[in-house]
């Protein structure tokens, strides 16, 4: 039982990864890591600090002139910059529209998977979920996932999110940032977005999030003796 155990899922906006992410990590008793609050934090600090996010080297100076820190020791985890929660801030419109264009560079991706992979030494029983965590970050994963799912799925499913959050939405909005993001995500020359070789593909557009965790932890407990 205490044995390495890294578990990834990828894939793209929409499909429900984090929240699967967060009951297969509570019913596992082991951590989780949201990759993405990651690269949400950069670029909350491009947005604040007026970056172009479009220029890796600019936007690593401005973040190695902050602390971000991915605070794994509390439940939920949280995503720290300066020492201070910026949930509240990483989630809003006006960052979701650049988080793409932050993620893209090669520089920027490569500090994030140095972190990545510093968390995982810390807490080497991991769920972790985002883009490239079973093709570039952890390819050698115990268990690696790629979720799917239709794209009016992935629509409706982040739209009941942001309203359950309290958050102004708007299905259009969602759909056209949905489709920019997939379009970047996918065609980046780093880390393109992809179902990475060996890995379990799931759709999860006629599956409800209690089904998507049963399966893959089917898959993790055939896998990994005493999971």
């Amino acid at each position: 039982m205490n044995d390495p155990l890294i578990i990834t899922i990828d894939g793209p906006a929409g499909t429900g990864k984090s929240t699967v992410a967060a009951e297969l990590s509570k019913q596992l008793g082991i951590a989780k890591l949201d990759t993405g609050a990651m690269y949400r934090t950069a670029a909350l600090v491009v947005f604040r600090e007026g970056v172009d996010p479009t220029d890796g080297d600019a936007i690593v100076q401005a973040c190695a002139a902050h602390e971000l820190l991915y605070d794994l020791s509390t439940d939920p985890p949280r995503m720290l910059l300066d020492g201070k929660d910026v949930e509240p801030y990483i989630r809003n419109p006006e960052i979701g529209a650049i988080v793409s264009e932050v993620s893209v560079p090669r520089v920027v991706r490569d500090v994030m998977v140095r972190m990545q992979r510093a968390a995982a030494e810390a807490y080497p029983r991991l769920v972790t979920e985002g883009r490239d965590q079973g093709s570039v970050v952890f390819p050698d994963a115990q268990a690696r996932f790629f979720m799917t799912a239709d794209a009016d799925v992935r629509v409706e499913r982040r739209l009941k999110q942001l309203l359950a959050a309290g958050r102004p939405a708007d299905a259009s909005a969602i759909a056209s940032e949905i489709a920019h993001r997939d379009h970047i995500d996918a065609s980046r020359e780093a880390a393109p977005l992809m179902c990475p070789d060996g890995a379990i593909r799931i759709d999860s557009t006629d599956m409800s999030i209690e089904d998507v965790v049963d399966l893959m932890l089917g898959h993790v407990r055939a896998a990994v003796r005493g999971a």
